[in-house]
């Protein structure tokens, strides 16, 4: 009698976990071997056709074309699975146009205008001063460091609309659940070194164009790569092509430049569009109606603290007040203050009228002609909305035409309106 083995030889992780991936590792080969083929041959490259048998208006009929292109991502990051979803589509239709014998062209151009790229560079720049090169968070400082960082969202800002929105817009959907920008970067694999050169906005449009054409090459897009450029002076062409656009709508009188009612960033110098903010995507401009109310009688509190103000001497002081429903006005009998809240009486744009509103609303004012120099308040004084509380204002549309007086609620915010 004799006795065998039948066990079995211990299994090799590494083996089975190729095993795993086996025909996956296939299907990529496959992929690959193609997409090499069709970058040697330029079988996406196309050109005008050379055909001197027809009439040149009639070249198309014979050679019939299609062309489609995508709009152009903001290089401030790598493109994500959002961009591949919305790629696919022209990319399937381009491949659909071909297969009818259409000399299909899919050009692709990458976006580097506007204020994505300069708001993460400035992130960059920010968190060097905060936090060194080497970007150590000190710990015990974490509390003081979200405080400063706050300073660049817009939390507090009214809503606009009732529809649902995503809370993220398009730039902080690319940051996850990661609070600073270097943060992200290097999850990206890149050193601290790396990461500081991308406080420069420059650094940005050579490093991240470069990936997206690889990642586009690898998805096995057919597109003409010889067409693919950058916005802005960056690329003369598109450039000066841009450039003749807005001058010819000028001459036509489409367009004009001047001022218009937008989200404004006083720390850039120009409008903030919504893909360009880290938060508050989809707020717009809110419209107010402001009431100016002339005081005609102080408060003895309120007396007291404005005659200790000489630049208030001889000028007209006036409530402001900021309503969405002016037509309400004709019926006011009163007017409120925040008791807890306290306004500043700002000289406006008038050499013999003061403004009587909260900080907030001052500042916002300044960007509308309102305050004598553009962007900037000037402030004369402070005082307590408990202090206003009894003195008598005029009210312009009101019947009450000797005056109403200001009344006290606690529940008035700073962040909505003037707070009167």
């Amino acid at each position: 009698m004799t006795m065998t083995n039948n066990a079995k030889p211990a299994a090799d992780p590494a083996t089975d976990e190729s095993r795993k991936t086996v025909k996956r590792d296939a299907l990529m080969a496959i992929e690959k071997q193609w997409q090499k083929d069709w970058e040697e041959r330029a079988v996406f490259e196309l050109d005008m056709p050379e055909d001197d048998s027809v009439a040149p208006e009639m070249l198309h009929d014979k050679h019939p074309k299609w062309m489609g292109t995508f709009p152009f991502p903001y290089m401030n990051g790598v493109l994500h699975l959002g961009h591949a979803f919305s790629v696919s589509k022209i990319e399937f239709a381009a491949g659909w146009e071909r297969l009818k014998g259409k000399r299909a062209l899919f050009p692709f151009g990458f976006h580097v205008t506007g204020m994505p790229i300069k708001a993460a560079a400035d992130k960059i720049a920010r968190e060097l001063e905060m936090f060194g090169p080497e970007f150590a968070i000190p710990g015990e400082n974490e509390g003081e460091l979200e405080d400063q960082m706050e300073e660049m969202t817009v939390d507090g800002a009214p809503k606009a609309g009732g529809n649902f929105r995503s809370k993220k817009s398009k730039v902080a959907a690319k940051t996850g659940n990661k609070k600073y920008q270097f943060q992200i970067m290097q999850d990206q694999g890149m050193s601290n070194a790396e990461i500081a050169k991308f406080a420069d906005p420059e650094n940005w449009l050579k490093h991240y164009p470069p990936i997206a054409i690889d990642d586009l090459k690898a998805m096995g897009c057919k597109i003409d790569w010889r067409r693919s450029f950058l916005t802005t002076d960056h690329n003369p062409y598109y450039d000066s092509f841009a450039q003749w656009q807005f001058n010819r709508l000028r001459e036509m009188g489409k367009i004009k430049f001047g001022k218009r009612y937008t989200i404004w960033s006083a720390k850039d110098g120009q409008p903030c569009m919504d893909h360009d903010r880290q938060s508050g995507e989809g707020l717009g401009s809110q419209d107010y109606t402001c009431i100016k109310m002339q005081v005609l009688g102080w408060s003895p509190e309120a007396e007291a603290v404005a005659s200790a103000i000489p630049e208030l001497a001889g000028k007209k002081i006036y409530l402001v007040a900021a309503t969405l429903r002016p037509e309400t006005m004709y019926g006011q009998t009163n007017c409120f203050v925040g008791t807890k809240l306290e306004y500043g009486f700002f000289q406006s744009a008038n050499a013999d009228e003061v403004f009587v509103v909260t900080e907030r609303a001052a500042r916002n004012m300044a960007f509308q002609g309102l305050s004598p120099t553009d962007g900037q308040v000037t402030k004369l004084g402070s005082i307590s909305g408990q202090a206003i509380v009894g003195s008598k204002v005029s009210a312009p549309l009101s019947r009450y035409s000797d005056g109403v007086y200001m009344l006290p609620m606690e529940n008035v915010l700073a962040t909505k309106g003037t707070g009167v």
